[in-house]
C-alpha cells in the first residue's frame, strides 16, 4: 500500500490487487454533520444534484457513461461523510475517473430539473418511512437525543428538504468539496506511478480557492454550535403504526468515550453476545423461546454517531417478555467474570479477522473503507489495525467494559 498527498491537498491512497479490474472512491468530508446553518438534508440533495448536469456534460451523456464504463457506481451520502465509487475493467480506470473527476468538480446546479430532483428525494423518505427496522432505528435516535444531528435523517425532513434553495446547494459545495478535505483509494493491478499520474491529471487544476472560512474550524467536532456527542435519554419510547402487525425493538447505548483498545474490548464481546446464530441473544430470543426470528447486536463506530445496539423484530404480544429476557441476559454476562476466558478470546479473534478479510477482499469494499476510514479517523490504517492484537486482551478487561457500558438504554418500540 502507498499514499501521498496531492500539492493541492488531495489525499492518494493506493492498493495494489492481482485482478482486471480497478475500484475506486472519492470522498469529502461533507456529509450531514456538516449542516450548520444549512437544512436538514443538504449534503444528500448535493449528492444528487451533481450527476444533473457538469459543465461538460448532460445528465442524459453522464448517464449512458455510467453504463458504458461501469460495471458497478454508486454514491452516498452518510452522517461522517459523502462518497463517489465503482469498479471498472483496468483498462477503463482512465475513462471512469475522468467521468467522476468532471461529476465531482464540474457541476453546474442546473434550475432545470432541480424541482424534478426534490420530488425524488421526498419520495426516497417514503420509502425510507417504509422499512420498518430503519424506522425503529429513526425514532429511537430522534427520541433519545435533543441535540444531535443524528436525531433526524440523513435525508432530512419533507419541511426541510422543501425548503432547500439551489443557493443552498452551491454554498454547501463550495464550502466543503474542497481539495484539502477529499480523499481517493484505488484499488488495482495497475502501478503505482500510472494511477497516481491519472488522478493527477484529472486533480491537478482543483483548486482550493479563495479561503472564506477555516476547514478545521467548520468541522463539527470543533463547531459548538452542533452537538456532535451527547448522553442518551434513558426510557423506553413506542409509537403504534396500525398497519403493522408484529413489532420491532431497538436498543441503543452511546459509546463515544470509549478508545481504541475499549472499541476491540467491545468487538470481543459483541461476537458472543449478539452476531450469529451461536450468539447469547439468538440462542435465547429464538432458540430457546422462539420470540423473534432475527436478532443481533451491532457496533455502529462512525464519526458522529457510535453506538452499541440491539435490533430484533417480534410479535406485539411478546414485546414485554422479549426485553424482560434481553435486560437479564445483559445482566447475566455482566455479573459473569469468568465468561470471557483466553480459549473464547482467542477463537473470536480468529473469527473477526475472517469477517474483515472477506469484507476487504471486494476490491470495491475496501476502496469505500479506506476512503471512509481516512475522511473519519484520519486513519485508512485502521481498517486493517482494528483487528490486530485482539488475541492478547485480558477477559476481565472486557467484563470491566461492559459493566461500565451497557447501563440505562434508551429503547423504541414500534408495534
Amino acid at each position: 500500500m502507498k499514499d501521498i498527498q496531492l500539492k493541492n491537498g488531495i489525499k492518494l491512497i493506493y492498493k495494489e490487487a492481482f485482478s482486471d479490474i480497478t475500484s475506486f472512491c472519492i470522498g469529502f468530508n461533507g456529509g450531514a454533520l456538516e449542516e450548520d446553518g444549512f437544512p436538514l438534508g443538504t449534503a444528500h440533495a448535493v449528492e444528487h444534484m451533481v450527476f444533473k448536469e457538469t459543465k461538460n456534460r448532460s445528465e442524459g451523456e453522464i448517464n449512458k457513461l455510467c453504463d458504458e464504463i461501469f460495471g458497478f457506481q454508486n454514491a452516498m451520502t452518510n452522517y461522517p461523510y459523502v462518497i463517489y465509487y465503482g469498479t471498472t475493467l483496468s483498462e477503463d480506470f482512465n475513462k471512469g475517473l475522468e467521468l467522476f473527476s468532471d461529476i465531482v468538480l464540474n457541476p453546474t446546479f442546473p434550475e432545470k430539473g432541480f424541482s424534478e430532483e426534490i420530488n425524488v428525494i421526498l419520495e426516497e423518505l417514503k420509502e425510507w418511512k417504509d422499512d420498518l427496522y430503519q424506522y425503529c432505528e429513526d425514532e429511537l435516535l430522534y427520541n433519545a437525543f435533543n441535540e444531535r444531528r443524528i436525531k433526524n435523517l440523513i435525508i432530512g425532513t419533507e419541511e426541510s428538504i422543501k425548503s432547500i434553495t439551489l443557493e443552498d446547494l452551491k454554498t454547501f459545495y463550495k464550502k466543503y468539496y474542497r481539495p484539502d478535505n477529499m480523499v481517493i483509494s484505488v484499488v488495482t493491478s495497475l502501478k503505482f506511478e500510472l494511477v497516481k499520474d491519472i488522478v493527477e491529471n484529472y486533480f491537478k487544476d482543483f483548486k482550493i480557492g479563495e479561503k472564506t472560512f477555516n476547514l478545521e474550524d467548520s468541522n463539527c467536532e470543533k463547531n459548538a454550535s452542533i452537538k456532535l456527542y451527547e448522553n442518551n435519554k434513558v426510557g423506553v419510547f413506542q409509537k403504534l403504526r396500525e398497519e403493522i402487525n408484529g413489532a420491532k425493538i431497538q436498543y441503543c447505548y452511546p459509546i463515544h468515550s470509549l478508545n481504541e483498545e475499549d472499541m476491540k474490548m467491545l468487538k470481543l464481546f459483541n461476537f458472543y453476545f449478539g452476531e450469529g446464530t451461536s450468539s447469547i441473544l439468538y440462542d435465547i430470543i429464538r432458540t430457546k423461546n422462539g420470540l423473534a426470528y432475527e436478532i443481533s447486536s451491532d457496533i455502529k463506530e462512525e464519526r458522529g454517531i457510535k453506538l452499541f445496539t440491539i435490533t430484533l423484530g417480534t410479535s406485539k404480544d411478546k414485546v414485554e417478555k422479549a426485553i424482560k429476557l434481553i435486560n437479564e441476559s445483559i445482566e447475566d454476562i455482566k455479573n459473569n467474570n469468568n465468561f470471557f476466558t483466553k480459549e473464547k478470546i482467542q477463537s473470536a479473534s480468529k473469527s473477526i479477522k475472517l469477517k474483515k478479510a472477506l469484507r476487504i477482499e471486494k476490491s470495491i469494499q475496501l476502496a469505500k473503507d479506506l476512503t471512509c476510514y481516512e475522511l473519519m479517523y484520519n486513519s485508512y490504517k485502521k481498517v486493517y489495525d482494528e483487528v490486530e492484537n485482539l488475541s492478547s486482551i485480558d477477559g476481565e478487561k472486557i467484563n470491566t467494559l461492559i459493566n461500565r457500558v451497557l447501563n440505562f438504554p434508551s429503547i423504541q418500540i414500534i408495534k
